[in-house]
């Protein structure tokens, strides 16, 4: 006999029941995870393209700028906003393509190009992200060096000050193996556990006394217990039965 496990609508989800139904399927979910953990640490190794990053530094003032007072301070932080414009204007950026004699436009170069001014200085940080490292710390200096020049030409004054050179990186900043491999385990788990919750939540078998009280409000006056045992031999009593026929 079935039941709508949904009829009434003061019925809640049985937390225990459902946890003990997770329980139940704990092998599937275990290797729902490591299959996960599997593919995404297989995606990442082979399918992904790593990324690395070189990072320059320039100082906004030249060699002979001397601060003194609160204006020059003031001055310093309005530079460092228009110095980070003008690094990303498209003459400064097309240059570095036509110099680097890059195959790419400048709207996707300009998109691998981060400029940030560290918190509490006068200091511009160039960073560029590609698949090359060589090639990352290539641009990026060389973005330094013409941002110094157009810097110096907009201006009419001296360079500004390089502060640090980018070096050749040696370690890919992203993908992240780590990270990949657990978010795919994670994700298989959870999309394992989302199937047997539906399921258990479909379920509306009645299974025990509890079951038939709970949701028939009926009171269970007997109970006869399931034997395998008796339902084996009745099989095979009905398959002697059909030889005998036959």
């Amino acid at each position: 006999m079935k039941t709508n496990r949904f009829a009434n609508e003061e019925d809640t989800i049985d937390l225990l029941q459902l946890g003990a139904a997770l329980w139940k399927n704990i092998r599937t979910l275990i290797l729902c995870f490591i299959l996960g953990c599997t593919v995404a640490a297989a995606g990442t190794e082979f399918l992904i393209t790593p990324q690395y990053e070189a990072v320059s530094t320039i100082y906004i003032f030249n060699k002979t700028t001397s601060i003194t007072s609160l204006a020059d301070i003031q001055m310093g932080n309005q530079l460092t906003v228009d110095f980070q414009i003008i690094a990303k204007t498209r003459d400064v950026v097309e240059r570095v393509i036509e110099e680097q004699n890059l195959d790419t436009t400048y709207e996707n170069l300009v998109d691998t190009i981060t400029i940030s001014n560290p918190s509490d200085s006068h200091m511009l940080t160039i960073t560029v992200r590609n698949p090359d490292a060589l090639l990352a710390a290539s641009i990026s200096n060389n973005l330094a060096d013409i941002l110094r020049e157009q810097v110096a030409e907009v201006m009419n004054t001296d360079k500004p000050s390089m502060v640090e050179r980018a070096i050749i990186p040696t370690k890919p900043v992203s993908p992240s193996l780590t990270k990949n491999t657990l978010m795919g385990g994670m994700i298989l788990l959870m999309l394992a556990a989302g199937v047997v919750t539906v399921l258990f939540l479909m379920d509306d078998t009645i299974k025990d006394e509890e079951d038939v009280e709970k949701y028939l409000g009926l009171v269970t006056l007997a109970a006869i217990p399931y034997d395998k045992s008796v339902d084996s031999k009745g099989q095979e009593h009905k398959k002697h039965s059909r030889k005998r026929n036959k």
